[in-house]
Order: structure tokens, then sequence, then C-alpha cells
């Protein structure tokens, strides 16, 4: 009989692929269906954020198990906490890349060459272990109006132009400029403030504004042909999501999820591998993002 290798790039596919189809017509970036925690999920013995795929592992995990304090750790992390896994407890994988020297093709000028490669790492919650007490949040909570200075801030740092009219949210790169409808266009949801919603949407088209050659350089084409356009939504609506997490914003259902469902599943189903160039762009695009900020931080310090 064959042994069937575990293939995590499939498996977190699957994965994903089932938590927006079970989300559809409420999508929405993360997928807690439910007012709760939307902090990027914490690893228990760094106490850093995870990053890329993993970001949307964990939260479609936690999104199917209900779980809600945002801190994962390995079997050994828990037990060096001083807490136990609890017998029977199933986990959830996120992956990680070892950079391997293998022999080089034949048609390669060099003897060897370097490949990445995945490796599964089983994790368990916090709510799966006995004797680890998650932190308490800070109270009180930051108020709405603190989260959306910070995120005004935040964008404000960039530089990007911004400009406020019609009826359509979009980024024009031949103007290398952002358009937004007019804050009082924003409505509210069950689970965000219009403000919230306003912002997340300015988040998503940030996240368009530095894929272009000289900022992260996001270019598709090549790889995913028609459905490059597809991809680059991805991002951005993954970039929105993982900024909204680290600011505190609820990120608010946008009116044209609906249409971009289709093409992310069918590109996402077809390449097994497309949610992790996708989830790894975005990462890239909050970390130059972030860096604006840092630097005007360190500029007014000075």
């Amino acid at each position: 009989m064959t042994e069937h290798r575990f293939d995590i790039h499939q498996h977190i596919t699957n994965q994903i692929v089932t938590a927006i189809e079970a989300g559809a017509g409420e999508f929405r970036l993360p997928w807690h269906r439910k007012a709760g925690n939307i902090m990027r999920p914490v690893n228990i013995a760094s106490k850093k954020a995870y990053r890329g795929v993993n970001i949307l592992a964990l939260w479609a995990a936690a999104d199917a198990s209900g779980y809600e304090s945002g801190i994962w750790g390995t079997y050994k992390q828990w037990t060096e906490a001083g807490a136990q896994v609890r017998k029977g407890e199933k986990a959830s994988y996120v992956v990680f890349y070892k950079e391997i020297t293998v022999a080089a093709d034949e048609d390669s000028e060099d003897d060897t060459g370097t490949r990445l490669f995945a490796r599964a790492t089983p994790v368990f919650a916090a709510e799966q272990v006995d004797g680890f007490a998650p932190p308490a949040l800070p109270e009180p909570p930051p108020t709405v109006i603190e989260t959306i200075e910070r995120a005004e801030a935040f964008v404000a740092a960039t530089g990007a132009i911004i400009h406020h009219g019609g009826s359509r949210a979009f980024y024009r790169p031949s103007t290398d400029d952002i358009h937004l409808p007019p804050r009082e266009a924003f409505i509210g949801t069950p689970t965000s403030t219009a403000a919230e919603a306003y912002y997340s949407t300015k988040l998503h088209e940030l996240t368009h504004w530095s894929g272009i050659e000289s900022r992260c350089n996001r270019q598709f084409g090549k790889r995913f042909g028609d459905d490059a356009y597809a991809i680059e939504e991805l991002v951005a609506e993954l970039g929105a999501a993982f900024l909204c997490a680290d600011l505190g914003i609820t990120d608010a259902p946008r009116a044209d999820h609906a249409q971009y469902l289709d093409s992310w599943l069918r590109v996402l189903k077809a390449d097994k591998k497309a949610v992790f160039t996708a989830a790894s762009k975005a990462s890239q695009a909050v970390d130059f993002l972030a860096a604006f900020q840092a630097m005007q931080q360190s500029a007014e310090a000075a």
C-alpha cells in the first residue's frame, strides 16, 4: 500500500476554500462570523504574530472551532509554557519553509541549487490546553475614536494621495492615486461602524497602492495570466484584513466581495499554492506600509 505524503499546501488551501465557501454571502476577513478577537494569531513561545498564509490558516481554524484567544503553539511549546495539550485534541497546521540544497537540473550550468522545502507543523490553540490562562484584554479597550485616529495616522504616514467623491473605491496606477466615495456614503454593519467600514475600504485600496513597480513590484501576469487581477484583489483583501487586525478595526464586508469570490475560488482550487503567494505578498505589503509609520515616529523622536 502506497503511503501518501501529507501535502501542507493542499491541506491549507482546502481549509481556506472551505472557510470562504462557508461564509459566502457574508464574506468578511478575518472569517470570524461574530464579533470577537480579530488580532493576528500569536505564538505562545516567541510572542510574535504569525505571518502570511499561517494567519489565514489559523483564522480559519479558529472560526471553525470557535477559538477566540488568538494564541497558538506546538505541543512542545505549550509544555515549556507549563501547560498540557488535552488528550484527543486535534491539531491545526502552520507551514514553515526551510532552504535545502539539491542537485541542479540537467540543463543547469550549476552542480547544485537551492529549493524551499515546506514543513508542516501541528499547533494547538490556548483553548485546547490545560494550565494556561490567556492574558486579560486591556481595560478599557481602545475607543472607536482612538482606533480611527490610529488608522488615520497610519494612512497619512504613507503619503498616498487620496481623493473623495463619486461612488466607487479604486486605485488608479496611471495617476498613482486612490479614489474613495465620500465618508458619509459608508454605512455600518452589525459588527462595524460606518467609520470602520470606511477605513477597511481605504486600507484595501492602500494595499493596491503598495503594489506598483517602485514599491512592492507585484506582478502576477506571468504565473496567473487572466487570473492575475483576481489574485491582486485577493492580496488587497488580505492586506486590508491584516492591517485591520493590527489597527483594531473590524474588517467590514465590501459590496464588491461577491464578484471576486468565484474568481478567487477558481484560482485557489486550480493552484494549491496560489493562496500562499497571495498571503505572502499581502504580508510584504503590510510590512512596506508599516515602515512609513516607523520612519515617521523616528523622525518625530529625533
